[in-house]
């Protein structure tokens, strides 16, 4: 086959949990001939999967691809045409179309920007070397920004990076960095779409943090069950990849040290120190997630589409999931509302939604900002999700089953919140039987937030702090003995 610029090209977008783009793939293959098949991974939007076709200088999008309508895609750039009739979007020149409506026209895409268009080892826009020769020119310019950690499994969380950084590089040890893509939280899905579409990007913007910080190891974390996303990182081949059985515990930082340590029993480390100052097997360690590094990518090649102003500078990745036909994920500049990550998807009406992951807050709209401080401050979770809950999910049930997650999955080293969870699964349980005080609830929420270990035991009660607050008048309909939903007649 002709490898040169003018051979066409058929782009297959494969990292779907379902496996229906490795089909489509392996037949694209299967009948090319002159035409160039390039593995990429998936754009994040729903209705897939996708695939770029191009020809001749000019490129064709096409949506929801099957075995035969792919069949049919390379058979026509076998001919020097393109499907232009089935065609999402048309483009010419050397970047991927882009829908005039649709699900990836929602948000503002800069870290999801290329995805599905370039191979997942690539790294389009490498990180200036300057940024690596002044490491304290490159701290500076994240502390300028008050740029902030993204995801629970994240060491920074929600805070400046910067003050983790300057405390790795002052302790005592060498440092190194764990890659975090192994959060277990069903609800949430933005590491892993960054790590089977972008490795080469993530693993670019991770090799220039440990330069900054001083760090020579590097550890990409990977749950032991997705072959796909651990292969995409293994090809990287400039880390070593460590694979875990997944949990939602594991997605804590220092519970996610235990079981790299190899540890029977995974709990949570007392702080402070921190896993910066006292990290795995001792070493001063950040541990950052796919969605952080990429966001420090964007930040040191434009700078200025970071406004230092803002409360919570850049984006955030949404995954939005529930009851949708189909998850997407999406990027939204944090001055905007969550509400504009639904144009991604098909909800239905009168919809509540539980903003955060497993342990997200509920509430009936999404006005609030995308930025840590807002979503904060209106008691929901920062965990980028947002899941859909249409009118026929009893709210009792649905906290009550977080509460039972939560003293099953905890790790029960400290009381708050392996005692605490417990005692809220029992005080939800009570509601059925006609014992509802919503003053003890919220008190027992109260302690296990503000006294527990680590953010497991934090975030466990949120779900139902929240629901009392928005939803009150379902307990009591509940504690005598009718469901406003119609859905249930018990919980688990």
């Amino acid at each position: 086959m002709n490898d040169s610029p003018d051979t066409p090209t058929v782009r297959v977008a494969v990292g779907d949990v379902a496996g229906r783009d490795a089909d489509v793939l392996a037949v694209a293959r299967q009948f090319a001939d002159r035409t160039r098949v390039l593995e990429t991974g998936p754009t994040g939007a729903p209705g897939g999967p996708h695939v770029y076709a191009t020809v001749d200088g000019r490129t064709a999008l096409y949506g929801a691809v099957t075995e035969t309508t792919i069949e049919r895609i390379v058979s026509a750039a076998e001919d020097g045409r393109l499907l232009t009739g089935e065609a999402e979007a048309m483009a010419v020149g050397e970047e991927p179309p882009t829908p005039e409506s649709g699900s990836l026209t929602v948000g503002t895409p800069r870290v999801l920007d290329g995805f599905g268009w370039h191979a997942p080892d690539a790294i389009p826009n490498p990180i200036a070397p300057e940024v690596r020769e002044d490491p304290d020119d490159a701290i500076r310019t994240v502390e300028r920004v008050d740029l902030r950690g993204r995801g629970r499994a994240d060491v920074a969380g929600d805070e400046p990076l910067a003050e983790y950084w300057n405390r790795t590089r002052d302790a005592d040890g060498d440092p190194m960095l764990v890659v975090h893509a192994n959060d277990a939280d069903p609800e949430t899905g933005a590491d892993r779409l960054c790590g089977v579409s972008a490795a080469g990007r993530v693993w670019g913007a991770a090799s220039a943090v440990a330069e900054i910080v001083g760090a020579e190891d590097i550890v990409a974390f990977a749950p032991a069950e997705d072959d796909l996303l651990a292969d995409r990182l293994e090809a990287v081949g400039e880390w070593q990849v460590a694979r875990a059985d997944s949990s939602f515990r594991v997605g804590e930082p220092t519970m996610a040290l235990e079981a790299l340590e190899g540890n029977d029993r995974i709990e949570a480390r007392r702080r402070p120190p921190g896993p910066e100052e006292w990290g795995l097997y001792g070493r001063p360690t950040l541990v950052h997630t796919p969605r952080t590094l990429l966001q420090l990518a964007e930040l040191w090649q434009n700078p200025d589409a970071f406004d230092a102003e803002a409360a919570d500078p850049g984006t955030r990745l949404v995954t939005i999931g529930g009851d949708v036909p189909e998850p997407a994920t999406v990027e939204l500049s944090t001055g905007a509302p969550l509400s504009r990550a639904l144009d991604a998807v098909e909800t239905p009406d009168a919809a509540r939604y539980a903003v955060g992951g497993r342990f997200g807050g509920l509430t009936r709209n999404l006005d609030t900002p995308a930025s840590a401080p807002a979503m904060t401050g209106a008691g929901l979770g920062t965990e980028g999700a947002i899941e859909v809950l249409s009118t026929d999910r009893c709210i009792v049930a649905t906290v009550g089953e977080r509460a039972a997650f939560a003293r099953e999955e905890n790790c029960g080293r400290c009381v708050p919140c392996r005692e605490g969870s417990k005692q809220l699964h029992e005080s939800l349980r009570g509601v059925y039987d006609g014992t509802f005080d919503a003053g003890d609830i919220r008190e027992l929420a109260r302690t296990m937030r503000t006294t527990s270990l680590c953010a497991f035991g934090e975030a466990a009660a949120r779900p139902v702090k929240t629901a009392l607050s928005e939803f009150e008048s379902e307990f009591r309909a509940h504690a005598k003995g009718r469901c406003p939903a119609g859905a249930c007649g018990g919980m688990q």
